[in-house]
């Protein structure tokens, strides 16, 4: 500012989302190396190597935000923020559940600060439950990995927070975690099906601020009459977007400062059309001012975190993200700078992004040491899962008779089994819902990284299996005694290590092959994910049995091999 640096890059000319003012302005734009240093009429004195860019046919505003991602569902957190950046989402919140469960803590969080050294930003919500029912839960979870974990600059909230009965039921130890979370000044993200107006009130007072799993107007006004910072969610499982913002647009929803937006953690091929733009673009389609709509994946996002003196507005101190449009209506960029470097020029990308090193953090997905037996594959269980949505689990009465080498294929009812990965416990019953036609299907992909097999056909099952270990975790499906789909997911056994685009098309094929088989429903990637989630009702599938979600009791116990 005083002359004796020259800027490394001067947008001119340029009309920008000014969110002090809540307004479109003209002006210039300086960046020092990866800072915005100036915004306003006047240019630099100096100017040696300084790049100009003309932006008077341009409209620019601040890299979109995705504050509520799952970053392992196949894509795995680095190519998924390569992808985001091409379209304009160039900071990204990430759940460290996966990282947290299978990195030891000092190496993880010295990836999640090299991981952040890339032209994208990215942050971390810390777990402080984990969404299972896990016999190791107090050797992950514990107060001095969480402490450490909470403590990481790059760490910005607690949560989600999928224990909250829990919390309401008076756990002790998750109110400690609620606690320092909020001494560090971080926020608590909820996440809160149904709950009702006491249940919001109650989890307030404890400190939850926002929450993203409204499915209603009437749900949304409840949060925010209960003083919640509110996300509207558009997903693979939850494409609810459209309505939402249609139903807040017709209550007279006119303030739009605690709305923000997320994917909530899609699958690979919801992200096709894009991430953070795609959300941009509905809500514009609905009518609601742009300005409005491009600050509820920018400022709102920041100023709820805290981070707004580096995201979120194009103002002196903030990090150089910026996203140059065609029109205040077209929120899909033509032209992105993240971190003060060129990302996409007018249509063409000309960053390329680098492999993450996940080497030097982990080994691969190791084949599992040990092999199936007749006795692994034998079904007595009274009592199966009902698969009647994507994700949601019922018990019901088994009547098919487990003790046989097949299942006939006119009904839809499978062999169920999950594995620990190490070997150590086995669950058998039955699935009904899930298909009608595979013969044998293996997967690592799951929270746990435990293995999972179903099919009619055990001899499918166990070559399903012996393929699986053999390519070191992912999906592997067999029918007519071949293998007609693989899938590899080196790390963790739950992430490609493959561009975004690769995976999306991988996804694509794996949802042909199994809705082909007999999968009724929209989402058999999420179906198998969550077979272990307790957060979602009723039964569920864990380290410790079938579980019931409302009684908070196993059903029936794994057995030890």
């Amino acid at each position: 500012m005083r002359g004796e640096l020259a800027p490394s890059k001067v947008i001119t000319n340029a009309t920008f989302l000014n969110s002090g003012r809540k307004a479109w302005t003209k002006g210039n734009i300086w960046i020092y190396g990866d800072r915005i240093v100036y915004v306003g009429k006047a240019l630099p004195s100096s100017d040696e190597n300084t790049e100009w860019i003309d932006a008077s046919e341009r409209y620019i505003v601040p890299g979109y935000i995705e504050h509520h991602a799952h970053p392992f569902i196949a894509y795995n957190p680095s190519t998924f923020a390569d992808y985001a950046l091409e379209r304009g989402t160039s900071t990204v919140f990430n759940d460290n559940l996966i990282v947290m469960m299978n990195v030891d803590k000092k190496k993880a969080l010295t990836l999640i600060s090299e991981m952040n050294e890339g032209p994208s930003s990215l942050y971390w919500s810390c777990r402080i439950d984990p969404q299972t029912e896990t016999k190791d839960e107090h050797q992950v979870f514990t107060p001095q990995a969480l402490e450490d974990w909470l403590n990481h600059p790059l760490v910005v909230q607690g949560g989600e927070l999928t224990g909250w009965p829990k919390v309401i039921s008076g756990d002790d130890t998750l109110l400690h975690w609620m606690e320092e979370v909020l001494k560090r000044n971080k926020r608590i993200e909820g996440h809160l099906p149904g709950a009702s107006e006491r249940t919001l009130a109650q989890l307030a007072i404890l400190g939850v601020t926002s929450d993203h799993e409204a499915i209603s107007s009437e749900e949304i006004l409840k949060r925010l009459d209960a003083g919640y910072t509110t996300t509207l969610r558009h997903s693979s499982l939850r494409p609810d977007l459209p309505m939402l913002i249609s139903e807040i647009v017709e209550e007279g929803v006119t303030n739009f400062n605690r709305f923000l937006l997320t994917t909530d953690g899609s699958t690979p091929r919801f992200h096709e059309p894009g991430v953070m733009d795609q959300l941009i673009r509905i809500c514009i389609e609905a009518g609601v001012d742009p300005i409005a709509v491009y600050e509820m994946s920018s400022y709102n996002v920041a100023r709820h975190y805290g981070i707004d003196a580096h995201h979120g507005m194009i103002a002196p101190g903030r990090l150089a993200h910026l996203n140059f449009l065609e029109a205040v209506d077209t929120p899909e960029p033509v032209s992105v700078i993240a971190k003060g470097e060129w990302i996409v020029r007018e249509g063409e990308r000309v960053y390329e992004a680098k492999p993450f090193p996940w080497e030097n953090y982990t080994e691969k997905w190791q084949p599992v040491s040990w092999d199936l037996s007749d006795d692994d594959l034998h079904f007595s269980m009274p009592m199966g899962i009902h698969l009647v949505s994507s994700v949601l689990l019922k018990p019901y009465h088994i009547e098919v008779d487990g003790a046989v080498d097949y299942l006939n294929a006119s009904h839809d009812e499978s062999f169920f089994a999950m594995f620990d990965k190490e070997g150590k416990w086995r669950m058998n019953t039955i699935i009904k819902g899930f298909s009608s036609n595979i013969d044998g299907l293996a997967t690592s992909f799951s929270i746990t990284g435990d293995v999972t097999l179903i099919g009619k056909k055990k001899s499918a099952m166990k070559k399903a299996f012996a393929v699986l270990k053999e390519q070191g975790g992912g999906i592997v499906i067999v029918q007519d005694d071949e293998v007609q789909f693989q899938w590899a997911f080196p790390h963790f056994g739950v992430m490609s290590d493959k561009p975004m685009e690769e995976v999306i098309e991988e996804h694509k094929q794996f949802e042909s092959v199994l809705k082909e088989a007999g999968y009724p429903f929209e989402d058999p990637l999420y179906s198998i994910f969550f077979f272990s989630s307790t957060h979602l009702p009723y039964v569920r599938m864990t380290s410790k049995g079938i579980y019931d979600v409302h009684k908070k009791s196993v059903l029936f116990p794994t057995i030890m091999r």
